[in-house]
């Protein structure tokens, strides 16, 4: 009994396991794409700390924000720089793509669907955000 049971469980996180890779790839492309759109380029999305500093200049931020995530590391204090760091990025991001405070919520909280909104859509990058504050 034992052994069908180690058998099926075996079989669920395989499947389980190709749904996330293929989430992964999904999420990859679609950050791929607003890359492109902002006229870097899109294979920057594969590699992790150089990503995030791509999207730093897409924003207009300056690069050397990267190690302000290092604050991640503090307990408490540093995680809640890390989520206020996220959500200006999110607002600089949606900024940078023409998009409402509706959609920086979207970003904050669904991010996971709404990057591939922003690159799979019809949106258009309009410039980096944080240069020009009146974007929005």
């Amino acid at each position: 009994m034992s052994a069908l049971m180690l058998g099926t469980n075996g079989g669920l996180v395989g499947i389980l396991v190709v749904i996330y890779i293929v989430v992964i790839v999904f999420e990859i492309a679609a950050l791929w794409k607003v890359f492109v759109k902002a006229g870097q380029p899109g294979w920057a999305a594969i590699i992790p700390i150089y990503n995030l500093y791509i999207l730093l200049k897409i924003i207009g931020r300056p690069g050397w924000w990267i190690f302000l995530f290092l604050l991640g590391i503090i307990p408490f204090i540093g995680w809640i720089a890390v989520v206020v760091l996220s959500i200006i990025i999110a607002v600089d991001l949606a900024k940078s793509f023409a998009k409402s405070t509706g959609f920086v919520v979207g970003l904050v909280l669904l991010n996971f669907i709404f990057i591939p909104i922003l690159g799979f859509g019809e949106s258009r990058y309009v410039g980096p955000a944080a240069s020009n504050p009146r974007a929005m």
